[in-house]
C-alpha cells in the first residue's frame, strides 16, 4: 500500500486518530487485519520465498501489509537461516544487522515527510510475532511519538544512561563502551536497557567499533535471556535514537530497551488492569535479582 486507505463509504478513513481524553495518537489500520498469520506452508523469508527471491546475508524490504503510509514500515531480515535466533549470529553477521539499521535508519529519516524512525522487533507468537524466521521492523512516524518523546525532554537520558548508572544491575558490555543492565524500575522482570557509555545520537552515527560492539552485546544478552529458562524468550525490542526532523536534540543518547515476557519458566507478567488504569507498575522481581541471574545464565 503505497498511501492512505480510500476512504470508506460512510465516511470513516483509517489513519491517525487522536483520543480526546488522553491526547494519544492510535493509527486505525483494518488494511493490516487480512494479513498472514502465523503460515504454515512455507516461509516468504527463507531463500526463494516471496519475499527472498534469492540468497542473503541481510535483508530490508517494504511491508506488504503497512500501518504507516507510503512505504514507511519495513521489514529487516537477520539471517537466511529460519532456525536461527540473534544469539546465533556470528559477530559479523551481527554487525551486519546493525549496518543495516543504520543504513535504513539514514534513507528513512532522509525523508523530509519523516521525523523520527523506530526500530524495533517482537519475538516470539507470545508478543505477535507471526512469523518465526529472525526478523525486525522498522517504523518512520511523521512526528517524533510521545514515549521517546518523554525520554529526550529536560535530557532525561543524562541520569538515565550516563557513566556508572547500572552499578549492581549491570548484566554485560562489549567493545564501543556498550552495556547492558537491569533499570532500577524495571516494568518487566528482566527488563534490559543497552546503551554505548559515550554520548551516541543515533545509530547511524555509531562508528565501526560501536556497531561491533552493539551486535557483540545483542547476540550476549538474547543468549542469556534464552537461558535463563532454558527456552527462547519472548521478547519486545526498540531502539530509541535522536529524531530525523532536522533539529539538534543534544539529549540524544542511542539506547535499546528489551522487555522480556516471561518472569518464571513458563509464566508471564501480563499487564493487568490496575496498571493500565493507574499508570503505575507493580514488578514481582527486584531488578539487582534479575541482574545477578541474567550474569549466570
Amino acid at each position: 500500500m503505497d498511501g492512505p486507505e480510500p476512504e470508506n463509504a460512510d465516511g470513516r478513513r483509517p489513519g491517525p486518530r487522536v483520543d480526546p481524553l488522553t491526547g494519544a495518537t492510535t493509527w486505525i489500520v483494518p488494511g493490516r487485519q487480512s494479513r498472514p498469520h502465523l503460515p504454515d506452508a512455507s516461509c516468504p523469508f527463507c531463500p526463494g520465498g516471496l519475499e527472498a527471491a534469492g540468497p542473503y546475508d541481510v535483508l530490508a524490504f517494504p511491508n506488504r501489509w503497512p500501518p504507516l503510509p507510503e512505504g514507511r514500515a519495513e521489514i529487516v531480515l537477520y539471517t537466511s537461516d529460519h532456525d536461527a535466533s540473534f544469539a546465533d549470529l556470528s559477530p559479523q553477521q551481527a554487525h551486519r544487522v546493525v549496518d543495516l539499521w543504520a543504513d535504513r535508519s539514514a534513507a528513512l529519516g532522509a525523508d523530509p515527510a519523516v521525523a523520527y524512525v523506530l526500530v524495533f522487533e517482537n519475538r516470539g507468537p507470545e508478543v505477535g510475532a507471526t512469523i518465526a524466521h529472525p526478523h525486525g521492523q522498522i517504523y518512520a512516524f511523521e512526528s517524533v511519538p510521545p514515549t521517546a518523546a518523554v525520554e529526550l525532554e529536560g535530557d532525561r537520558t543524562a541520569g538515565g544512561l550516563g557513566e556508572g548508572a547500572p552499578g549492581d544491575r549491570l548484566v554485560a558490555s562489549a567493545p564501543g563502551g556498550w552495556r547492558a543492565w537491569v533499570p532500577a524500575a524495571a516494568v518487566w522482570p528482566y527488563e534490559l536497557v543497552l546503551a554505548p557509555g559515550p554520548r551516541v545520537p543515533d545509530l547511524p552515527s555509531l562508528d565501526d567499533e560501536g556497531r561491533d560492539g552493539l551486535g557483540r552485546l545483542l547476540v550476549d544478552v538474547v543468549g542469556r535471556l534464552d537461558r535463563l529458562f532454558a527456552a527462547p524468550m519472548p521478547f519486545m525490542l526498540w531502539f530509541h535514537q535522536r529524531p530525523f526532523d532536522g533539529g539538534d536534540w543534544p539529549s540524544a543518547h542511542l539506547h535499546a530497551h528489551i522487555t522480556p515476557l516471561l518472569r518464571s519458566p513458563g509464566v508471564a507478567r501480563y499487564v493487568a488492569a490496575a496498571e493500565l488504569g493507574s499508570g503505575v507498575w507493580f514488578n514481582p522481581v527486584d531488578p539487582t535479582d534479575a541482574a545477578e541471574r541474567l550474569r549466570r545464565a
